[in-house]
């Protein structure tokens, strides 16, 4: 067993401590004053340091700085009971291992030691440094591979594609990757989510509209098919555009020709269309909720992504990326444990790849490393409910609330998630004074 640096000022609490570490067969080397910690550790490079934090004139942050400048793989385990922001960042910046809060259970306590003595022993290794793409389209499982040669040989192409697969898997991506690989790629490229445009304004949000063409409209409007022209536009959850309105994008599609909303004629524009859908359109056509002539003219090339939990070979290749992105954007260090990635691996991932994504950036900010323990609380922390329910009611309004979370207030896709009409989410959301 490792010898240890105790460094506590109550010596009633200091005794506890030691006693406890000694009877697990550690040796230790207690200090009462930060004076007699420093000097110890003049002497001494201890692997396992614990300190207090506000002791005397000086704090457990000294302690740190001299345990880090003796040995910098040494874990040193701080604690307060007079915990700050302050303080805390501090000992993150200066490479505590842990920041325990007092009173605490002895357990919490040899937990971090545990933790500290398995990451210098080289128990857990950290995940193999893998040579990353210069895009977020990542994954070489056969699926994605599949997906790239498809892409590789509609992008040169003017061809209307049309994208399926879950909330999350990353249909935006391969569209934006078409676009780049296509002659457009100098043009632009604009994004248009209609399951977040009410149907009264989808139309003259595509085409554009005339002054006075309706109540408001004090002015000529660009649509998004001019201002793109001789770009790409991408129509996200075409599968919520109502069917009166599908007729009118079947014309443009045929005809390339748009006609402002109050105007006596049309024009014509030159754009590519990408199309996509978490929804399965094929059934919706079965079920008269989609126009069949609409669906064969969007599905000249069609492309399926794979869900994460069918791709789960991707998972570290995406794991790494992310955390080497959210690395630099925070100015921080996390490393990518062996445990974590294996932890990632086994979750089934219902929000696809951005689940993944705001997983692994949330751990970046908070943990001091990616591994079992880290991603099994972030799972906890984004996952959990609010609170247990008791009625049909507040189940349902349960529901609602955490659909509605999970879609970033998007009520279109929430009532799409929820198999409910629209204006019935409207009237549950102001019953509930949402």
């Amino acid at each position: 067993m490792s010898r240890l640096l105790l460094v506590e000022d109550d010596p009633a609490l200091q005794l506890t401590i030691a006693t406890a570490l000694e009877q697990m067969g550690y040796e230790v080397d207690a200090a009462l004053s930060t004076g007699d910690a420093l000097d110890r550790l003049r002497e001494n490079a201890y692997p396992i340091v614990i300190s207090d934090i506000y002791i005397d004139e000086r704090t457990g942050l000294d302690v740190l700085d001299a345990a880090r400048r003796k040995d910098s793989e040494c874990a040193v385990i701080l604690m307060t009971g007079r915990g700050t922001v302050e303080t805390v960042m501090a000992a993150t910046r200066g490479g505590a291992f842990d920041y325990i809060a007092k009173p605490f259970d002895l357990d919490v306590l040899l937990d971090a030691i545990n933790r500290a003595e398995a990451a210098r022993a080289g128990q857990e290794g950290e995940a193999e440094e893998e040579e990353l793409p210069e895009t977020e389209m990542i994954g070489s499982s056969p699926g994605m591979v599949e997906i790239y040669k498809t892409v590789s040989r509609v992008a040169p192409t003017d061809a209307t594609v049309i994208i399926e697969g879950e909330t999350g898997t990353g249909k935006e991506l391969v569209a934006r990757m078409i676009h780049r690989f296509s002659p457009r790629a100098p043009q632009a490229f604009v994004p248009v989510d209609c399951a977040s445009i009410a149907p009264s304004l989808l139309e003259s949000e595509l085409f554009g509209a005339m002054r006075g063409a309706f109540t408001g409209a004090d002015r000529d409007r660009l649509g998004v098919f001019e201002a793109a022209n001789r770009g790409t536009v991408f129509l996200d959850e075409i599968g919520d555009i109502e069917l009166n309105f599908q007729l009118k994008l079947l014309r443009f599609l045929q005809e390339r020709e748009i006609r402002p909303v109050g105007a006596a004629r049309g024009k014509q524009v030159d754009v590519r269309v990408i199309a996509a859908t978490n929804r399965d359109l094929q059934r919706m056509v079965d079920d008269g909720k989609f126009r069949d002539d609409l669906w064969f003219r969007l599905n000249v090339v069609r492309i399926v992504l794979p869900p994460l939990r069918e791709r789960r070979m991707d998972i570290p290749l995406l794991a790494r990326f992310f955390a080497n992105k959210y690395n630099t954007r925070y100015n921080h260090d996390v490393r990518l444990m062996d445990s974590g990635v294996k932890a990632l691996q086994e979750h089934t991932w219902p929000g696809n790849v951005r689940q993944l994504q705001h997983v692994v950036e949330r751990m970046t900010i908070l943990a001091d490393r990616i591994d079992r323990a880290a991603v099994n609380e972030a799972l906890t922390a984004m996952e959990s409910r609010e609170r247990p329910v008791d009625t049909l009611a507040e189940a349902e309004e349960d529901q609602i609330r955490r659909v509605l979370a999970a879609t970033g207030g998007n009520k279109s896709k929430a009532a799409q998630i929820l198999g409910i009409e629209r204006k019935t989410l409207y009237r549950k959301l102001e019953r509930m004074k949402l």
